[in-house]
């Protein structure tokens, strides 16, 4: 079979397991809630939940279209590939991936992307008085209820992505720096950056603390009185490419932090909170091997 045929074919499995997602969306198959009688007597003895069941209620598929991908070889627990239809999972244990996609355990916390505003100290309170996370208010009024941990830092006068969560031990092991979780800065700096200043940045500098290496620097956009410039890197010290653009003469004008690992800001309004997609928590617990 060509190349052509099999990407038709791939092409004709997705539209059928479409098809059947469409046509049992208003069935119980995908309702998390859904544990019948039987699943929560073997849960209980130690036995696990269907793997249908679990890709259902993460809202995957429907059951019958998650055996399908059951069937062709696209589901692996801790590893290995599933191809039987009775196999029990423990979803709070086993890590289940469709695709090579990681699908995480049902929530019993909760993750948040927040689009910090300039002036917010990244704190949840302050003895001074002044504007903090923990002042803001979310749409979801449970929100507002939950003890959340801010996952590391920005400065008061950088805005962007940060994450907030009740998850104590995902807080840590994000923030700590054994885990080298990158984070993506959108810089407006003063002057024209040449692409010299570019090749410097990637190159690297030396610092007052020591020597930094971005994993990427990016133009955006130059003019004569302003450059938009894109760093990524893994470093985490006070104030970090505000000082590396100040070592190459383009002092920051305004910063925000528009990604960390695999999650990005998109077009999150300042001051505005939304819950990371399964495809991100996924990534984001694969880069903490949790």
């Amino acid at each position: 079979m060509s190349d052509h045929d099999d990407r038709e074919v791939d092409e004709m499995d997705q539209y059928a397991d479409e098809q059947e997602l469409s046509a049992d969306t208003d069935s119980t198959d995908i309702d998390s809630t859904d544990i019948d009688s039987t699943d929560e007597q073997d849960e209980e003895q130690g036995e696990g939940i269907r793997l249908q069941k679990v890709l259902a209620a993460a809202g995957i598929a429907s059951r019958r279209a998650s055996e399908n991908m059951i069937a062709r070889g696209r589901v692996e627990v801790n590893g290995e590939i599933v191809r039987e239809f009775g196999v029990r999972v423990n979803p709070e244990r086993d890590t289940i991936r469709v695709d090579g996609a990681r699908i995480p355990p049902p929530r019993r916390h909760v993750y948040l992307v927040l689009n910090k505003p300039r002036g917010v100290v990244s704190t949840m309170d302050d003895p001074e008085g002044r504007p903090t996370l923990g002042d803001i208010q979310f749409d979801k009024k449970s929100w507002q209820q939950l003890r959340l941990f801010h996952v590391g830092r920005l400065d008061t006068d950088t805005e962007g992505l940060i994450i907030l969560t009740n998850d104590g031990e995902f807080a840590h092991r994000l923030a700590h720096p054994s885990y080298d979780v990158p984070k993506t800065y959108l810089a407006e700096v003063e002057g024209f950056v040449d692409n010299k200043t570019i090749r410097r940045l990637e190159k690297g500098l030396r610092l007052d603390d020591g020597p930094v290496k971005p994993d990427k620097v990016k133009l955006i956009m130059r003019s004569d009185s302003k450059s938009l410039v894109e760093v990524t890197l893994h470093e985490g010290r006070n104030r970090i490419v505000r000082r590396m653009m100040d070592s190459v003469a383009h002092p920051v004008r305004k910063l925000s932090r528009t990604g960390i690992g695999p999650v990005r800001l998109q077009q999150l309004p300042p001051g505005e909170a939304r819950e990371l997609s399964r495809e991100e928590l996924g990534a984001l617990l694969d880069v903490v091997k949790m």
